[in-house]
């Protein structure tokens, strides 16, 4: 059994906890957090302190801190047997600890949105192959997608994940927010998202761009930059549709 302790309190840290309390081959030691208020969610299931001096002996412990954070917390633990893993998809390996490994789960969390782990693949790397290994042992004990990826794949890897993701979500918004503004109903468009989110799981996402832009269709392009009354929203749609006119040498 492997022995953890999350350094966190956030989305992350959040679901990472509950998805290590559900398996047989991870022991939970403890929990950090700055804030003792953030730790009062966790309950009385593990052992929680909100000074480093604090910690408990570990196996691994697995930082789910913000980026700019991560290297200075790093020198701060005082651990010469703990493997200190960071879950961040953009900071490279770190060179700060005797033992260094990357834990990023691929998922966009919020902490009141359960996920399934089983479905989310977790990306590692680390510094010789037998921490390897037990980070490969932890992660199996959560999810079957388990991929070795290095530093600098896993920063383009990030960078796709905020244009899928991140960048999409914003669309999105901006979507809902012309609907609330004309009183239609945002369901109305629920069917729609999950068939693009559908059909680009199942083929190249180039293959099945389809509307305005494409057909290089102008009256429609006009009548919706008519619309649009948000300056940032039309810089937005102008964009878009210059790219989609770019990559697929749609425009006139």
């Amino acid at each position: 059994m492997i022995k953890v302790s999350i350094l966190g309190s956030g989305n992350v840290a959040t679901h990472l906890y509950r998805a290590f309390a559900e398996s047989n081959e991870v022991q939970l030691v403890q929990i950090y957090g700055r804030n003792p208020k953030k730790l009062i969610p966790f309950g009385d299931d593990v052992s929680t302190c909100s000074r480093l001096e604090d910690l408990k002996e570990a196996d691994v412990f697995l930082l789910a801190i913000k980026d700019d954070a991560i290297e200075e917390f790093i020198q701060k633990i005082k651990s010469s047997n703990a493997i200190i893993a960071h879950t961040s998809g953009s900071i490279p390996l770190s060179q700060s600890a005797q033992k260094n490994g990357v834990f990023y789960p691929l998922q966009t969390f919020s902490k009141d949105t359960p996920v399934d782990f089983k479905s989310i693949p977790l990306c590692l790397e680390a510094s010789d192959k037998e921490i390897y290994s037990v980070l490969e042992k932890l992660a199996l004990a959560i999810s079957p997608k388990v991929f070795s990826i290095s530093s600098p794949q896993r920063k383009s890897l990030h960078l796709s994940a905020v244009f899928v993701c991140n960048f999409v979500n914003h669309l999105y918004h901006i979507g809902e927010d012309l609907c609330a503004k004309n009183e239609v109903p945002f369901e109305i468009l629920h069917a729609l998202i999950t068939e693009t989110a559908r059909k680009a799981s199942l083929h190249s996402p180039k293959t099945v761009q389809t509307g305005p832009a494409l057909r290089n269709d102008q009256q429609s392009i006009a009548k919706h930059l008519e619309l649009l009354t948000n300056e940032n929203y039309t810089e937005i749609y102008k964009l878009l549709t210059q790219s989609i006119q770019a990559t697929y040498g749609t425009k006139l």
